[in-house]
């Protein structure tokens, strides 16, 4: 089954805040593999643009430090699963972690 994950951003390493990134890792996967990995750069950001343009790309997991309760709830309702408390680290090693059912949850790292 094909999956698709996002994480936000900085010089290719995870974003402490999901709306402060520069862009977007979204990793395919399919039966646990990842396929492709793909930066694109978000929209001006607006409260609940990141969460829609993710939606629209079809996105089903976030992986992310932390984010804002508007985030989550748009992610909820579009019932994308969030992985939040995760420190900075590259991408691909975040997913595969995921993968391989290793990534925990934590504290939200935003402060708001």
């Amino acid at each position: 089954m094909k999956k698709l994950f996002a994480v936000p951003t900085i010089n290719e390493k995870l974003c402490a805040h999901f709306g402060h990134c520069e862009q977007f890792a979204v990793i395919e996967t399919e039966n646990q593999n990842i396929l492709n990995i793909e930066y694109l750069r978000p929209p001006v950001h607006q409260p609940g643009t990141y969460p829609r343009f993710l939606a629209g790309k079809g996105v089903s997991t976030i992986i992310s430090g932390g984010m804002g309760m508007k985030a989550q709830e748009i992610f909820s309702q579009n019932n994308i699963e969030v992985f939040m408390g995760i420190n900075s680290e590259n991408p691909e090693k975040l997913v595969e972690q995921y993968l391989n059912d290793q990534l925990k949850s934590g504290d939200n790292l935003c402060d708001h």
